[in-house]
């Protein structure tokens, strides 16, 4: 793809030539949407594009109109990025711009389309093609926009033959890019352990800038059991799955057809009758193969309204994120794309943190943001893993800042306004830089744009947790720990801390016997000493001591400064340097 601006007049004949296509000649609704935007946008009234004034002006709805409750504009640009996504990747594959919209909003956005069919009326355009590998890239880049900003008008039959022959060449070059790709995606995580760089295990080189590299998990909803207890299970799936990041949820019911190239990764929950009167029965299938990922039988009391919603929640949190079931299913299947291989990669990170994993994870992330990514989620990750590197002192990447941090993060919500990732590592960021209020704010949103994603949840307790207010955040994570079981280790870590500062010691000691010692995190290890104290083990809480003063030598000079670093609560600090040298920890200062 070119990046330049499109012109206006070929925004416009692409449009055209859209509406009239096959693949949009079935769907009204989908057509009257695509005008709506497009023709805002170029009229200069993007801020107009929100879900109240599209659902208004487009599919008639009043001032009553909610869209907490009524899905429809969500829904219909869902299914207008999958007609999007097939128009170009078929019928429109020569179309000299294309057109998306990005998940997360509505504003079009628009690209020069590298792959140029040859024209009749421009053989010595047509003439110069052979040569074109022996040009300079700048003269091919120049040579590519020149052509594609010409308008498209009709041609005579010689060329239509000629079209439809360099389609399928297209097509062909398509699909064994994908194919390449997935092969070079999967050998990197096909087992064994991960390398300390990313570059020896093929990973840049597997990474290419197209289409296919940032496709997320498609995901389907099929109803086939009647009633309200039905009807209630499939709108709270259909809110949740709205607000994954991980996925691109597809908002008609079911799969009409295979497709054998996206069918690999496209997933459907099927809402069925359960095996009791007022059961429901939610499967999880891979499309392709058939195969029951997960299955969960929920009762009449688990589908009344006022439990649904938190089933729901804990069925998505195991399956969406990269630690659940879909994505160890690519990775088991060796179908990943970049993006999400990059995803598989910072989940390792932190369920095992060090440098090793964070740098493979890094790396994964970085080389997509070079190559120009678009998903928020690319951003959002680095962001984080960027904080993480000022926090532990990683050597990768060099010179890492809080403000590089920043720009990561800012992008990612430019990019993804609606992201839960994006608001939640701008939380991040700002907890790390002492500004509390602010930290909430972001999490609380993110929390709020996703409520049925389980990590949302953890990460506003946690932030809850160290801003001081313990009554309130610890109830929402300890939640969302034992709701989910193959969590992050902050989330015990912000656990413990919690019900250590609200007084019980005995739940603060369970949090602490979760935490997994690593080089980089003389805390969890300070949180283990204090936890097998306060569980009356003090041959482990001085075993534990030994390591902590051998490891991490400063920390154990002055364990406060550290906690001081990672802007703790006074209280929090207080309590847990008395607790360290109740322990035997040396004389803190």
């Amino acid at each position: 793809m070119q990046h330049a601006t499109p012109a206006a007049p070929a925004v416009r004949e692409t449009l055209e030539r859209l509406l009239a296509s096959e693949t949009f000649g079935r769907s009204e609704r989908a057509r009257k949407l695509i005008r709506y935007l497009v023709e805002r946008e170029q009229a200069g009234e993007a801020d107009r594009l929100k879900g109240f004034s599209i659902a208004m002006d487009v599919f008639g709805k009043d001032g009553d109109f909610d869209p907490s409750t009524d899905a429809v504009v969500r829904v219909q640009a869902g299914r207008l990025r999958e007609l999007l996504q097939q128009y170009f990747a078929n019928e429109g594959i020569a179309e000299p711009v294309r057109i998306a919209i990005p998940r997360g909003g509505y504003v079009p956005a628009y690209e020069l389309n590298a792959i140029r069919l040859p024209e009749a009326d421009e053989p010595a355009v047509q003439a110069a093609a052979p040569s074109a590998p022996s040009e300079s890239p700048a003269a091919a880049h120049d040579a590519s926009v020149a052509v594609a900003s010409r308008a498209t008008m009709p041609a005579p039959s010689v060329a239509n033959h000629l079209r439809f022959f360099w389609i399928a060449i297209a097509v062909v070059i398509a699909m064994l890019g994908v194919l390449i790709l997935r092969q070079g995606g999967g050998a990197l995580l096909a087992g064994g352990d991960i390398p300390a760089t990313a570059e020896p295990a093929g990973l840049t080189a597997s990474i290419t800038p197209s289409p296919m590299s940032e496709a997320l998990p498609l995901v389907y909803i099929a109803v086939k059991a009647s009633g309200p207890d039905a009807s209630r299970v499939a709108a709270s799936l259909r809110a949740g799955l709205s607000g994954f990041d991980t996925i691109d949820f597809i908002g008609r019911d079911t799969v009409n057809k295979v497709d054998p190239v996206t069918s690999a990764t496209s997933f459907i929950f099927d809402v069925l009758p359960g095996p009791g009167a007022g059961d429901i029965t939610i499967e999880l299938q891979s499309v392709a193969t058939g195969r029951v990922l997960l299955s969960r039988n929920l009762t009449a009391a688990d589908s009344a309204p006022s439990a649904v919603e938190d089933r729901i929640a804990g069925i998505l949190s195991s399956a969406l994120p990269a630690s659940g079931t879909i994505y160890s299913y690519i990775e088991q299947a060796g179908i990943q794309t970049a993006l999400t291989q990059c995803l598989l990669l910072n989940d390792k990170y932190y369920l095992d943190q060090n440098a090793r994993t964070h740098e493979a994870a890094y790396r994964c992330l970085e080389t997509l943001a070079n190559h120009g990514a678009r998903s928020p989620l690319v951003y959002s990750e680095l962001a984080s893993l960027h904080l993480e590197a000022v926090n532990d002192h990683y050597a990768y990447p060099p010179d890492a800042t809080i403000e590089k941090a920043v720009t990561f993060a800012h992008r990612a919500v430019q990019m993804g306004p609606t992201s839960p990732y994006a608001h939640r590592a701008y939380g991040y960021i700002n907890s790390r830089l002492g500004n509390a209020d602010e930290a909430l704010r972001w999490m609380r949103k993110a929390h709020d744009l996703n409520p049925y994603d389980l990590a949302m949840a953890a990460a506003y307790g946690y932030g809850l947790i160290f801003a001081g207010r313990y009554a309130e955040g610890t109830p929402i994570l300890a939640h969302a720990v034992d709701a989910s079981s193959g969590h992050p280790t902050w989330w015990d870590f912000g656990l413990f801390a919690g019900e250590f500062m609200l007084g019980d010691m005995n739940k603060a000691a369970i949090a602490s016997t979760a935490l997994r010692t690593t080089a980089t995190k003389s805390h969890y290890l300070a949180a283990r000493v204090i936890g097998a104290r306060i569980a009356g083990q003090d041959g482990q809480a001085r075993k534990l001591l030994d390591e902590l003063t051998a490891q991490f030598p400063k920390f154990a000079a002055n364990p406060r400064a550290t906690f001081i670093d990672r802007k703790y609560p006074a209280d929090l600090t207080e309590r847990l340097v008395g607790a360290l040298r109740a322990a035997g920890l040396g004389n803190p200062s």
